[in-house]
């Protein structure tokens, strides 16, 4: 019997995110409390710009932002915001959407599974992505759980399960 099975991956739909973008830079152009403020969010090349007036304007802004993406189904796992920094008269928030899995959480999670696993999973990294095989689909599907409840801080997603 051949083995079967899957791919551990972290991506995020593009679209989805560029949805959830929208909707928030159209409720930040509506609402009353934003008025005035300068308020904007907007796509600058990979990187997500949210601009305001304050620091707790801008801050608002991404937090509105992040209740779009839970909405949409994007997990707040993948998206990487810093401090709202000083330019000018406006603060400026930088924002990145993580995508792949490290060689550093590849590890991590491989010694999850080597750890805790049954004992014929066997994981492999190749590339941005981990292989995880067993001869046994009851223990792929063990396995699964066992990394959904890890304490890892990045959005897993398990694909192609043959």
């Amino acid at each position: 019997m051949a083995d079967s099975s899957f791919d551990v991956v972290s991506k995020v739909d593009r679209q989805e995110a560029d949805n959830a973008l929208n909707q928030a830079r159209k409720e930040v152009e509506q609402r009353y409390d934003f008025k005035g403020t300068d308020a904007s969010i907007e796509w600058s090349g990979d990187t997500i710009l949210i601009k305001a007036n304050s620091e707790d304007r801008a801050l608002a802004v991404l937090d509105v932002f992040q209740s779009k993406l839970i909405k949409r189904g994007i997990s707040l796992k993948s998206l990487e915001s810093g401090d709202p920094q000083p330019s000018g008269k406006e603060f400026r928030l930088a924002s990145t959407l993580k995508e792949g899995i490290t060689q550093e959480n590849a590890k991590k999670l491989g010694k999850i599974i080597r750890d805790e696993a049954p004992k014929s999973v066997k994981s492999q990294v190749q590339g941005d992505e981990l292989r995880v095989s067993s001869k046994s689909r009851d223990d792929l599907q063990a396995t699964i759980a066992l990394l959904k409840g890890a304490d890892i801080d990045i959005d897993l997603q398990f694909i192609n399960f043959r």
